[in-house]
């Protein structure tokens, strides 16, 4: 545990604040509305140590890990695909800085996508031993050399929300369910926000609507 909590100190050190509201690269989905003062700082080691008075709780919530998400078959296309066939997140680079922590795919859904082409959207986070790590939602296809690549980022760790489905839809478009936090106040283990998410195909990119779900309490 001494060893762990140095390094956690020497990459804390190393940490870089990173601006909120960014604009997204080519193909990249900008975060729209979901963005809240504290949240939007919040990285790995502030959920990491700021656990005080729920370890045990929020130790059991993470043991239980979300069912894997199936796409919607469709008529046409997209359609399902076998994860084979699929962009493997295991084997591609997502952009989560996780410092001495792996990255986690928690969610993968592999889908042959509108233009006929293979993807996976994966939602992933930092795979920590306590607190409650944020999601984020990658947009996955082949690059070079038939390698896994990000072909867009639909939702941000910065967001600090946590998704518990994700599917394709039989018309394009991405569809999910995300939790969160109104406040800093809010405990981790008893998140107060619940969202609808769904993301569709606008010009070169992505664009995303959202609504509000009722929160389910375990």
């Amino acid at each position: 545990m001494l060893a762990r909590r140095q390094l956690l100190e020497l990459w804390r050190g190393r940490l870089v604040e990173t601006a909120v509201g960014t604009k997204a690269t080519a193909g990249q989905q900008t975060p729209r509305g979901g963005t809240r003062t504290g949240h939007a700082r919040t990285t790995p080691w502030h959920w990491a140590l700021s656990v005080a008075g729920c370890a045990a709780l929020t130790g059991a919530a993470l043991a239980a890990s979300p069912a894997t998400g199936t796409p919607v078959p469709a008529h046409g296309t997209p359609k399902a695909l076998a994860a084979s066939a699929a962009p493997d997140p295991a084997q591609a680079q997502l952009p989560l800085d996780c410092g001495p922590f792996p990255v986690k795919a928690a969610i993968s859904v592999p889908a042959e996508l509108a233009d006929g082409r293979p993807g996976t959207v994966v939602a992933a986070h930092c795979a920590t031993e306590t607190g409650t790590p944020p999601d984020a939602v990658f947009l996955l296809g082949f690059g070079p050399g038939e390698r896994p690549t990000v072909l867009a980022t639909l939702l941000t760790e910065r967001e600090n929300l946590t998704v518990s489905r994700l599917a394709v839809r039989s018309d394009g478009a991405i569809t999910g369910r995300a939790q969160g936090y109104s406040s800093e106040d809010v405990p981790r283990f008893r998140p107060d926000i619940s969202l609808e998410l769904t993301w569709t195909r606008k010009g070169g990119g992505w664009e995303r609507s959202q609504a509000a779900a009722p929160v389910s309490q375990t």
